[in-house]
């Protein structure tokens, strides 16, 4: 019986013989059979025909010139310079590969077309039940535990108002893009061009604010930037408000959890009473997290409990937390109450670390 070819779903552009060589010996790996553009007007002409469109760093400047229409499964492949990183959040690539240091990952990239199957973070959500309730000190213990499992992981501050993860993890100085700057991010945005663009604790990305006005962000951004977060990550760790406004429940409703973390008294269970239900409704798996201290009077169990939600685990204040946060060198003892706590989110909700 005859067969029929099937069409490509690739496209390759690149005007370099020798990078084609090696996507196509890539291609050709993953039984794919794609088709070859070697000059901007092809690819231009292709663009939105495929579902994967590998763009060669020499022609990125030239594309990225053209402004062209946004859409999704481009990414930038070759050896060329830091610029490559800018031109992929130009044109909306969604990842850039550097050959041959990342060929193993661009092959994988390449099945995922075959097969249709797209990389998508687990995406844990903190907000605080009271204000001072320990969501911020959470999810940024949970970020380096991840990190340290060997989870690729990126720590998203969405509260413009808060205390500011930066100060706890000592890089408020550092170099790197902050929200304000990423405010007309709109469409697709490369995924490691904006790993490559955050300032970094031991290693783990972290975007936050800085000291400019601005305490909002239009859905769109946080929308495009959690699309690329999520998408070249295993692990997204977000730091949420308890007000939430569009942009904050864009984040709520993209989370694959969000966890309220509720001191075990009961003035911070009445106010997190309050907010649960409101939250419920565009948090899609809401459990929570009861932090104990000297004040305590409720059971962890019976915090959850009265919330009419799923206890997720607990943890215990530890002394030389706050001023180690304060200082700027947050980073959890091992064998701390926090340590554990954390350990016990990645395996609830990341069993494959």
């Amino acid at each position: 019986m005859e067969t029929t070819a099937l069409p490509p779903s690739v496209l390759m552009a690149t005007t370099n013989e020798r990078l084609l060589d090696d996507l196509l010996r890539l291609a050709a790996a993953a039984s794919i059979t794609p088709l070859v553009e070697r000059d901007l007007q092809g690819l231009r002409r292709g663009w939105l025909n495929y579902p994967l469109v590998i763009v060669g760093d020499d022609l990125a400047a030239e594309l990225a010139g053209t402004t062209p229409v946004r859409r999704t499964g481009v990414v930038l492949a070759g050896t060329g310079s830091d610029a490559l990183y800018r031109h992929a959040f130009e044109v909306g690539a969604e990842a850039v590969f550097r050959l041959p240091a990342d060929e193993v990952a661009l092959a994988g990239r390449l099945v995922d077309t075959l097969d249709g199957h797209r990389r998508s973070a687990v995406t844990l959500a903190f907000v605080g039940g009271c204000g001072g309730a320990g969501a911020t000190t959470m999810a940024a213990a949970v970020a380096l535990a991840g990190k340290r499992r060997g989870l690729q992981t990126m720590l998203i501050d969405g509260d413009p108002l808060g205390g500011g993860i930066e100060l706890a993890l000592g890089i408020e100085r550092d170099p790197g893009q902050r929200w304000p700057e990423l405010l007309n991010a709109a469409g697709r945005v490369s995924a490691a061009a904006l790993r490559s663009a955050l300032p970094t604790a031991n290693g783990l990305p972290v975007l936050s604010w800085d000291r400019s006005d601005v305490t909002a962000l239009p859905p769109e951004t946080m929308r495009s930037v959690l699309t690329a977060a999520q998408g070249g990550n295993d692990l997204v760790v977000l730091d949420l408000p308890r007000r939430p406004d569009p942009a904050v429940e864009e984040a709520f409703v993209r989370a694959t959890a969000t966890l309220l973390v509720v001191p075990c008294d009961i003035r911070s269970l009445a106010a997190a009473k309050r907010l649960a239900g409101p939250l419920a409704e565009v948090a899609g798996d809401l459990r929570v997290i009861a932090r104990s201290s000297r004040r305590s009077t409720i059971p962890a169990a019976d915090t959850a409990s009265h919330l009419s939600l799923p206890l997720a685990t607990s943890f215990a204040d530890e002394r030389d937390l706050p001023a180690a946060m304060d200082e700027g060198r947050l980073d959890p003892n091992p064998k701390g109450s926090l340590a554990r706590a954390a350990s016990v989110l990645l395996n609830l909700f990341a069993p494959a670390a």
